[in-house]
């Protein structure tokens, strides 16, 4: 059984932790390995560290410090196989699933290494007569990351690669759920030689979390997870004078218009709404059908859910694993029942059922929902599931007041052949990220990852030119010679 370590100052340490959680394959129930809640004692060393090393690391300069990055991407391409497995087997999605997960992490890494041109800061001469004034962008110190169970790959490498090219030190507490990727990565990480302290891993669940959230010597937090918890880092990091940006929950809307391409339409809302088992935050979770189009799109929807082959996702092809976990399952099915009570008509029920050869694995298939009342419980709900709910509205205004009603804002899609539909739709909806005949709106990484309402506390968001102006504080000189 493994147990593993945390990574501090350039060293693999054993946790001195008193509790240890079990780290589980979701398709076979198996035990992987054994993680540490690290005690605050432990992210005080790494803090420390950092501290310590940001001395030395803010002077390289930052053409030297994207040198680390060009090995880094050129690793992860070598590992990308090893890697996909990792992801699969203690998360769950399928291995096709995994390799993407990676792909869009490494083109984090590739952006990054740009950090000398988006770094630039501006200058004037003469602001006043023999006055000149400049704008320079520095590190901001020791910053940390909280990420989530079901991306292991890809969300830490959207702030670790543009944190320590900015000139920052750079702490990852990872989700105790899935933290065998990010060890791997980390031992990657090791082979690069960059200085001890800049890049540092503290396995760990809550009180790891509060104590990254309350030490003075980090300056800067990075989240991603559900709406509660956002809110909870956010605020208690604000206290202590941080600056956060903390990515919540979802309940992703799509908007199917008569005039839809309907085949292309299934299929990709079908990719979208059961991809990764539903457990990702531009999932589509409701499905808004206009006029005509609810009866056809429901038909053929109910088709693509129950020919989906779910399974274990290292076996060719599957297209659905499982959920995180039994507790997840549990619930997933539990708001199925819910939705029933509540008056919902289960059109495809994903209830109840196993598959062959992984009976102890946490699988729950692809569910649709129909009729689903927009003031009712399941509705103000995230799912985080294979569960697609439908809804059904006369014209594309009262499409757009159900889309706009939510308190989420992560991604809004439609699909629609009209450009006055389209247009329409991308000026009036409230959500940060926009997807025209797309499933998934995830931005490219040289864009920011925007998301609205109360699925993004802050100001700048992950990815691109947001990243480097997040690891920055901008200092404006104004000077005279005489």
């Amino acid at each position: 059984m493994q147990e593993l370590q945390n990574y501090i100052n350039g060293r693999w340490q054993r946790s001195a932790a008193s509790e240890y959680l079990d780290v589980t394959n979701p398709a076979t129930d198996e035990v992987l390995a054994r993680v540490p809640l690290s005690p605050a004692s432990e992210v005080d060393q790494a803090a420390q560290a950092a501290a310590e090393a940001f001395q030395e690391w803010r002077r390289v300069p930052v053409v030297e410090r994207v040198q680390y990055l060009y090995k880094l991407k050129a690793l992860l391409e070598e590992h990308m196989d090893e890697l996909a497995r990792l992801v699969t087997n203690e998360c769950g999605k399928t291995y096709r699933e995994s390799v993407g997960e990676l792909r869009r992490g490494i083109e984090n890494v590739e952006v990054a290494c740009g950090t000398p041109t988006l770094i630039q800061g501006y200058n004037n001469e003469d602001i006043a007569r023999g006055i000149d004034e400049h704008m320079f962008r520095q590190p901001v110190g020791v910053v940390a990351a909280i990420t989530p169970f079901n991306f292991p790959g890809m969300i830490p490498l959207w702030f670790l690669p543009y944190a320590i090219a900015c000139g920052n030190c750079f702490i990852l507490k990872p989700s105790e759920k899935t933290p065998m990727t990010a060890q791997r990565i980390f031992e990657l990480l090791d082979e690069l030689g960059l200085p001890p302290g800049v890049v540092q891993l503290v396995n760990g669940s809550k009180e790891t979390v509060d104590a990254i959230l309350d030490h003075p010597n980090i300056r800067a937090i990075s989240f991603v997870g559900s709406t509660p918890v956002a809110k909870y880092i956010y605020r208690r990091a604000a206290e202590q004078g941080k600056r956060v940006q903390a990515q919540g929950g979802a309940k992703n809307p799509v908007i199917i218009m008569p005039d839809a391409d309907m085949d292309q339409a299934v299929r990709v809302v079908a990719e979208s709404a059961y991809g990764c088992a539903g457990q990702r935050c531009l999932a589509l979770a409701d499905a808004v059908t206009v006029g005509d189009a609810h009866d056809l799109f429901l038909e053929m929807m109910a088709d693509r859910a129950v020919s989906l082959k779910v399974g274990y996702g290292l076996e060719e092809g599957v297209e659905m694993g499982p959920v995180i976990t039994r507790q997840s399952k549990e619930r997933i099915e539990g708001l199925i029942g819910l939705a029933e009570r509540e008056g919902a008509r289960v059109v495809v029920d994903g209830r109840g059922k196993r598959v062959p050869g992984y009976e102890a694995g946490y699988f729950v298939f692809p569910t649709i929902l129909d009729r689903v009342s927009p003031e009712s419980e399941i509705e103000r709900t995230e799912i985080f599931g294979p569960v697609l709910s439908v809804f059904h509205v006369r014209d594309i205004e009262e499409a757009i007041r159900l889309v706009n009603s939510r308190r989420y804002g992560n991604m809004a899609s439609i699909f629609t052949t009209s450009g006055a539909h389209a247009r329409r739709f991308r000026y009036e909806a409230q959500a940060g990220n926009i997807g025209i005949n797309i499933g998934v709106a995830a931005p490219m990484a040289f864009y920011p990852f925007s998301g609205w309402n109360e699925s993004f506390f802050g100001d700048l968001h992950a990815q691109g030119q947001h990243a480097i102006e997040f690891y920055t504080q901008t200092k404006v000189v104004v000077e005279r010679w005489l």
